[in-house]
């Protein structure tokens, strides 16, 4: 097709590409294209502006790792992160549900813990935290034998690997559900911290005036046969990013009941300590372990 005006652009790029055998592949690159197309309409996009585009593209992809991501980081403060994991989860974005965003913190291998155990590998001060989760499918029928992996920060916002005074390991274990669904774990509360702030993603922030702070939360990755993998984050209440997360990550069910103690606890804690039970609901299909951020 001979384009004459820029109205002949895309109808005439959507022909060009009506040939890619891949019905889905398809549909997503017609999509791209239209959508694309109209968004340099809707703005009416300079030359210029397309070209400080190109750069920032660029820029995110010369920035991302084997430990850093700046694709994903961005993706996550844009939003894109959040909605595509609600799409897939809770009935295809139908209800809430408690899967969330991996993180660029998950790793493999952690330490095999029995039920109740400690995830605490060097000392690292901070209030202690007893946390007792319950796994079911959507009929409330227990899950037994999941395999579940447990990270996230320290007192100080720094994860294990970002801490060398922290343990290889500490703060992450791996647990296995019970007859009932049931597993626990001791570990300290964590606290938030912020996001890399050093290229297009911290340009995005600063223009628009936002903070680089993701709020409080443990990981979860719950993983068992003839059930979707399911990956989670559960945020302290009173984390005063909660509203305001950096990377949007932060829904009404995964707002955890971190319930405030004073005194000895049961399990031998003194002084300030924290309760956590949280019920976690899988649904059916395929199971599959993520690719880990940290090799």
């Amino acid at each position: 097709m001979i384009i004459k005006t820029q109205q002949d652009v895309t109808p005439a790029v959507l022909e060009a590409y009506k040939t890619i055998d891949d019905a889905r592949m398809r549909e997503i690159v017609a999509s791209l294209i239209k959508h694309l197309h109209g968004f340099a309409r809707d703005v009416r996009l300079t030359e210029e502006e397309f070209q400080a585009g190109a750069q920032i593209v660029a820029k995110l992809g010369q920035m991302s790792n084997a430990t850093h991501n700046e694709v994903v980081l961005m993706s996550g403060s844009l939003g894109f992160s959040a909605l595509v994991c609600l799409l897939n989860n809770g009935n295809n974005g139908q209800t809430e549900t408690t899967a969330n965003l991996l993180g660029p913190f998950w790793r493999l291998n952690s330490p095999r813990t029995e039920n109740g155990g400690s995830i605490i590998r060097s000392p690292t001060p901070g209030p202690a935290l007893f946390v007792n989760c319950t796994v079911q499918d959507v009929k409330g029928n227990p899950i037994a034998g999941a395999e579940v992996d447990i990270w996230h920060s320290s007192p100080e916002g720094l994860y294990e690997q970002q801490d060398p005074q922290q343990a290889d390991m500490n703060l992450r274990g791996k647990f296995t559900t019970d007859a009932m669904g049931h597993f626990g774990f001791r570990s300290v509360k964590p606290a938030g911290y912020p996001i890399p702030i050093d290229g297009p993603v911290g340009d995005l922030l600063r223009i628009a005036h936002r903070h680089n702070y993701r709020p409080a939360h443990l990981h979860f990755l719950i993983w068992k046969e003839a059930f979707k993998t399911l990956i989670s984050q559960i945020y302290t209440p009173d984390d005063v990013n909660l509203e305001t997360d950096a990377q949007f990550g932060v829904t009404r069910a995964l707002i955890g009941d971190y319930v405030r103690h004073d005194g000895p606890s049961p399990e031998g804690a003194v002084g300030e300590w924290y309760s956590l039970d949280q019920t976690f609901v899988m649904e059916a299909g395929v199971s599959k372990l993520p690719r880990a951020p940290i090799q």
